[in-house]
């Protein structure tokens, strides 16, 4: 038996990527441990998992209230979402990542200190800036994108967080150019800080090691990105990561009957903006749609129209068997779960990588992006109506449904990370 701890960022697309591969190695009788910020405390205890707590930024002076951190976060930053990829650079893009890189400083001492008490035989990260602990530990360790795979640079793939398509670089060099203009000093320092403490520099305009161990991508071959460098030996691609701990969803009675069942959801974040969800309820409220509804933290101050049924959390990899139609923020555990589960997309992005999702399932067919703020409700329904008429697509989606359910990425994570648990692969 081997002991792996999951050291997710704390957010739950990532950290609901990770309970689902730690599933499957607890059934294979490891030790699983989860490294998890303080405010998921208990969230993995109660679905079985050792925990063990950490602080990303000092303690605050009162009491924190749950979910008020996303609440004024989206309050503050949901004006910048309305302007274009390369103006946000500066505006939100950088300034997070000093808050991640901030917080990467913070606990660093405190995970020298997890690692030797757990005693890992892997350690397995999934975040979007390194931790200097990690690779300064000497232990093997395992890296997880569980983002849009513009994340590692190439040539041949469009810039990250950008949307931009690869079918048109006429913006690219822009692009890039602002892109290093708004990280230059603060990739400087922490790439510094990272090699005082015992690691190794920053790969250039990155904010994260590759494990010299093992690499694991989640996104399926028909919306990857071809590219110019083959990535090296270490890297994997696990297609999708689809967790099997779900609760059964069962649809209510009220929408049992004749209508296309729509599914949307635009993640914890998204769905706090009130007035975007309050406009997107109205756009269905008519249609000859039934829809389930992921409400999120601010379920409370908006209502749903008679067509529809939701709650603030929903079992999602239960709920997308059922539907027709997914409407989604295009966050990448969304985007692949709805490719696995053979689900056509609306995708309507917000931030982060959700625009090249957005604009990859786009290219590839498999949805339409549209406007997040600006679309009507004609564009919307006229999306909706296209995809669910093309049988073209769902021919396409079913083939590939089957082939990602044939080989579950989960099942082929645990086993590397066993490779790598037992010695095999090291070097």
């Amino acid at each position: 038996m081997a002991t792996i701890a999951f050291f997710p960022e704390g957010a739950y697309g990532p950290t609901n990527n990770c309970v689902g591969i730690g599933d499957v190695l607890r059934r294979r009788r490891h030790r699983v441990v989860f490294i998890v910020e303080e405010s998921f405390a208990g969230t993995l205890e109660a679905q079985g998992f050792e925990e063990r707590l950490m602080r990303l930024t000092p303690p605050p002076l009162e009491d924190e209230v749950p979910g008020q951190f996303w609440k004024d976060f989206i309050r503050d930053t949901a004006p910048v979402f309305r302007q274009p990829t390369i103006e946000q650079l500066a505006r939100f893009i950088a300034p997070t990542f000093q808050a991640l890189a901030d917080g990467s400083k913070y606990v660093d001492a405190r995970l020298h200190e997890i690692i030797g008490e757990v005693d890992p035989d892997v350690i397995v990260e999934d975040n979007v800036v390194g931790f200097a602990a990690l690779p300064a530990s000497g232990r093997p360790w395992a890296r997880i994108v569980s983002c849009n795979p513009t994340e590692i640079r190439d040539p041949d793939v469009p810039p990250v967080f950008s949307g931009y398509s690869a079918d048109d670089r006429s913006q690219w060099s822009a692009y890039w150019d602002a892109y290093r203009d708004a990280h230059a000093e603060l990739h400087a320092d922490f790439s510094a800080f990272c090699e005082e403490r015992g690691a190794p520099p920053l790969p250039e305009l990155e904010f994260m090691f590759a494990s010299p161990w093992l690499n694991m991508t989640i996104y399926p071959d028909e919306v990857d990105y071809p590219r110019a460098r083959p990535l090296p030996a270490t890297w994997h691609n696990l297609q999708a990561s689809v967790r099997a701990t779900d609760a059964p969803y069962e649809l209510p009675d009220s929408l049992r009957g004749e209508g296309p069942l729509l599914y949307l959801s635009l993640g914890s974040l998204g769905s706090a903006d009130v007035e975007l969800m309050r406009t997107l309820v109205a756009e269905l409220a008519d249609g000859p749609y039934r829809v389930i509804v992921s409400k999120g933290p601010q379920h409370d101050l908006f209502g749903l129209a008679p067509n529809m049924t939701g709650a603030e959390f929903l079992p999602q990899t239960s709920v997308l068997p059922q539907v027709d139609l997914v409407i989604t923020h295009g966050g990448n555990n969304t985007v692949t779960e709805s490719l696995f589960f053979g689900k056509p997309m609306v995708v309507l992005p917000l931030f982060w990588d959700q625009y090249d999702n957005a604009q990859r399932v786009h290219d590839t067919g498999f949805g339409v992006r549209l406007d997040t703020y600006g679309h009507t409700r004609e564009q919307l329904t006229a999306a909706i109506d296209r995809l669910l008429a093309d049988e073209r697509l769902r021919a396409r989606l079913a083939a590939t449904s089957a082939r990602l359910q044939a080989a579950p990425g989960t099942e082929r994570a645990a086993a590397l990370i066993e490779q790598l648990a037992s010695g095999e692969g090291r070097t």
